[in-house]
């Protein structure tokens, strides 16, 4: 039985949430407010994290960068917010996924398989290796020639995903809605800086690419470069 835990502030959303969602047969633990619910995912270490981001004491991004600090338990945002500048800021701090208030129950839960599939998946898998790089999803960890690389959660997802298509072209729509979860587009922008920082963390350019090769007009494609 998955362990959620529900960060939300309003008591009657609170109260319909858990109910709805020990319905479909979760464990349900809940929080009022930012620093309870901290406390929550460090003692009880939920599966999964349901964060509403306007809450009392602090916003829910800032609380998600604490919670990054302690654990890497999956987190699907909540809230009534739906500007894209806005998704994308919250998804670059740790999210998983993105839910806008109102939503009905059966979206959420889908959202919530569909997280935890991908995390269990995650941790099943053996690193993926390509050239010096080496990419343990189970642990959220990469290394280049031995050396780690200090990435964001993000540029570790987008990492990974590449290096799952090693040598295959992947088109910026592919990226944002694989790694952003945006299906029906969003901004190629947050593709583009995402991957001028990776490249740096790479010790490349764009002018001079060793990993990232972009593909004018259609996307970038992560190779090996010490092969052939």
């Amino acid at each position: 039985m998955p362990r959620l835990l529900l960060i939300e502030d309003d008591p009657a959303i609170r109260t319909t949430l858990t109910r709805s969602l020990t319905e479909k047969g979760h464990a349900v633990a809940s929080a009022p407010s930012a620093m309870t619910g901290l406390q929550a995912v460090v003692a009880e270490a939920p599966d999964l994290v349901v964060l509403d981001l306007g809450l009392p004491d602090l916003d829910g991004g800032t609380l998600i960068q604490m919670v990054r600090a302690v654990s890497k338990v999956p987190i699907i945002v909540a809230t009534a917010r739906d500007d894209e500048r806005e998704m994308v800021r919250i998804l670059d701090a740790g999210a998983d996924d993105y839910v806008v208030k109102p939503f009905a129950s059966d979206h959420l839960e889908a959202r919530i398989r569909a997280v935890l599939r991908r995390t269990a998946a995650d941790g099943a898998m053996p690193p993926l290796v390509v050239g010096g790089l080496r990419i343990d999803r189970r642990s959220r960890e990469a290394t280049l020639d031995g050396r780690p690389l200090d990435l964001t959660r993000k540029e570790f997802d987008l990492l990974a995903y590449l290096a799952e298509h090693a040598g295959e072209v992947v088109t910026k729509r592919a990226i944002l809605a694989e790694v952003w979860q945006q299906a029906y587009g969003g901004a190629d922008k947050t593709v583009d800086v995402h991957l001028s920082w990776l490249r740096r963390k790479l010790g490349e350019t764009a002018l001079e690419p060793r990993y990232l090769v972009s593909i004018r007009g259609v996307g970038v494609k992560l190779v090996d470069p010490t092969a052939g």
